[in-house]
């Protein structure tokens, strides 16, 4: 999987780029649509395809494991059969969804031992074990299984946390390389950086993972709440460091401000749930700032719900309309939010890509998260 450094923007660390997997090429900075359990929350696969366009989705090993379970994926044909996508897919490892379980978990050097969020029944995951569920489950980008570290956490908790992040890399790429593919295609493992919000555990741990010299890498353990300052200052750390001939994915970010703010920083891959769970609460992202649908402004606004022309759905339906349709908590209303949402943060991503292209992209930038500030 190579990756192609087209351009790098002049004034920032912003990059355009692409890379191919066996199921298609992903042109970056990419947004990654979450679809945790084999679907992407209120969109209709026919809307993914054909409206929004994705180059890319992310499914999660953790919940696929649990239901339908991967070895029924793996009946199917894989995750990409399974759930009818012929386009690139990456699996998260779990390791966040173990972070999550922080009350119903134990963490060994082996591995964690988690009680399920579904019944309560006791699941082991080593780095063997999440190499191996998604092998079954099959998608093009897999990753390391690493803990999350928290926010906040004492120096010595993420320094420990990292080296044993380390040291479980280590089996999952030994083990990566001996279990053989289970479908007609390959699968790429990232590994992850760690280092909570300390610059020389993120220098050090960007140094161990570019060593490995993977297909591409990721920086977890931000957007775990701590201040945005900080993720970007850890951000910029860690992408000096990596290597610029590998794409670099931040894992669960973010705001379209965040976005784009790492974007300047040289991240080329992104994936939240901010669109859809956003979506489905009545927030609507715009180029001009956020829509709260729900408030009583909108009631007789029967203007688009937005002027732009990212959305396929905005100049079908009014603010009045979209606003009724939430007062009455018909589904459609949380669909048409996370459509709109999803095309918005697709199409942010595309136009940061064609302003590195065009050679204009910081000055975009500054003015993009400057609207995108305001409350509408």
């Amino acid at each position: 999987m190579n990756f192609n450094l087209i351009q790098t923007d002049s004034f920032s660390s912003a990059r355009a780029g692409s890379f191919t997997t066996d199921h298609g090429t992903i042109e970056t900075p990419i947004f990654m649509p979450v679809g945790t359990a084999a679907s992407v929350k209120g969109v209709h696969l026919r809307e993914l395809k054909e409206d929004i366009k994705p180059d890319i989705i992310l499914g999660n090993s953790y919940h696929l494991y649990m239901r339908p379970g991967s070895e029924i994926i793996n009946q199917a044909g894989g995750l990409h059969r399974f759930m009818n996508w012929s386009y690139p897919i990456l699996t998260d490892s779990g390791g966040y969804q173990v972070y999550s379980l922080s009350q119903h978990r134990k963490i060994t050097e082996e591995g964690v031992t988690f009680k399920s969020h579904i019944d309560g029944s006791k699941h082991f995951f080593s780095p063997e074990k999440a190499i191996d569920v998604q092998r079954k489950i099959g998608a093009d980008i897999i990753m390391a299984f690493d803990e999350c570290t928290p926010y906040p956490c004492n120096y010595d908790y993420a320094r420990d946390s990292m080296d044993m992040t380390h040291r479980w890399l280590d089996r999952c790429l030994h083990h990566h390389l001996k279990v053989p593919f289970d479908y007609d295609y390959k699968q790429f493992l990232f590994p992850i950086v760690q280092g909570s919000i300390y610059k020389d555990l993120r220098k050090y741990s960007a140094d161990y993972i570019a060593s490995k010299d993977a297909p591409g890498n990721a920086i977890g353990g931000l957007s775990v709440g701590e201040p945005s300052d900080e993720m970007y200052a850890m951000t910029e750390v860690v992408c000096e460091r990596l290597p610029i001939d590998k794409p670099r994915y931040l894992m669960g970010v973010g705001t379209p401000i965040n976005i784009l703010e790492n974007i300047a920083l040289g991240i080329d891959m992104f994936d939240c749930v901010m669109p859809t769970r956003n979506g489905r609460n009545g927030m609507l992202f715009t180029a001009n700032g956020a829509i709260n649908i729900k408030n009583k402004k909108w009631e007789k606004d029967f203007s688009p719900i937005d002027e732009g022309s990212y959305c396929f759905v905005d100049q079908d339906y009014s603010k009045a309309y979209l606003r009724h349709l939430f007062s009455v908590n018909e589904i459609l209303g949380k669909q048409i939010a996370s459509l709109h949402n999803l095309s918005f943060y697709l199409w942010l991503v595309r136009e940061a890509r064609k302003h590195i292209l065009d050679g204009d992209f910081l000055a975009w930038k500054n003015k993009m998260c400057y609207q995108m500030n305001n409350r509408l």
